[in-house]
This record gives structure tokens, C-alpha cells and sequence, in this order.
């Protein structure tokens, strides 16, 4: 058995609430257009380190979460998190031995995909967005990522998160 610190499932929850705060954190609007999708990347990190332990369920819970804190259609942010988990699910094993850049690439064909889901779902209820700028939050996360892997590597050990 893997020794555990006694904050491993705390860390995990507590890198969520972080992200979502990041999320619903306000920004002048010309910086709101490029926010990084904290949620969306904390959750790739979790779902690519422990896959075990952080998965569908979890980005289900996540997304609706993000749904009520943004007054966002119940279940945009839920499906799209979702589709994300699962492709993260399915690549993890790929991910892990990809470079850092070759893995910020992934990352960014990831949150464009999280970001076209719920460009979808707007554009389904009239508000969506006309031109391509709603794909900027992917280009910041993946330039992120190299930063936020390696603050949740050292968070991860540190705490002896298994």
C-alpha cells in the first residue's frame, strides 16, 4: 500500500475550489476574453495524474458547479467537462511520456474542445459568440500548462497525493 499524507483528498478538493475561484474571479473585459479555464485545467492534471481517483464523476460535479457559479444553461459546462475527462481518461497513458510543449499542444486541442462544446450550447440558446475569440481561453491554458503541471507535481508530492 502507497503511504498516504492525511491531506490527499483534501488537496485534491482544495486545487478545485482554488480553480474555481480563478474562474469566477473578475477581469477588466479585455482580459476576460483570453481567462484560462482553471477548472478544465486542474481537472487534466488530476484526471492524468491519479485517473483512479479523479474521473467522469468528478467533472460531472465540477461542471455543475461552474454552471451555478457563472449563471451558465444547466449542464454546458457539465457536458463539456465531461467530454474532457474523457478524452483526458483515454489519453492519459500518452500524456504522461509526451514532452512538456508536446503536452501543452494536447492540452490546447483539449480546452478547444471544452470551448467549442460550450460555444455550441450557447449558440443554441442565441448568445453565442460570432467570431473565433472564444477559443482564446485555449491558447492561455496551454501556454499554463507547463506552469500549472508543475505547481500540482510539487503540490501532488509534496502531500504525498497517490
Amino acid at each position: 500500500m502507497v503511504d498516504q499524507g492525511p491531506f490527499a483528498y483534501w488537496v485534491i478538493l482544495a486545487s478545485f475550489f482554488l480553480a474555481l475561484v480563478l474562474a469566477l474571479l473578475p477581469l477588466p473585459e479585455w482580459l476576460a476574453w483570453g481567462r484560462p479555464e482553471w477548472v478544465a485545467l486542474v481537472l487534466v492534471y488530476w484526471v492524468i495524474a491519479l485517473p483512479q481517483r479523479v474521473g467522469i464523476f468528478t467533472a460531472l460535479l465540477l461542471g455543475v458547479m461552474l454552471d451555478v457559479a457563472e449563471g451558465a444553461v444547466l449542464g454546458q459546462n457539465a457536458f463539456a467537462l465531461v467530454a474532457l475527462a474523457l478524452l483526458a481518461l483515454l489519453l492519459y497513458q500518452r500524456l504522461r511520456v509526451f514532452s512538456l510543449w508536446q503536452q501543452s499542444a494536447v492540452v490546447f486541442v483539449l480546452i478547444a474542445i471544452n470551448q467549442m462544446i460550450c460555444q455550441w450550447v450557447q449558440n443554441l440558446e442565441g448568445a453565442g459568440s460570432q467570431t473565433l475569440f472564444f477559443l482564446l481561453p485555449a491558447v492561455s491554458s496551454a501556454l499554463l500548462w507547463p506552469f500549472v503541471l508543475q505547481s500540482m507535481r510539487s503540490l501532488r508530492r509534496y502531500y504525498r497525493v497517490s
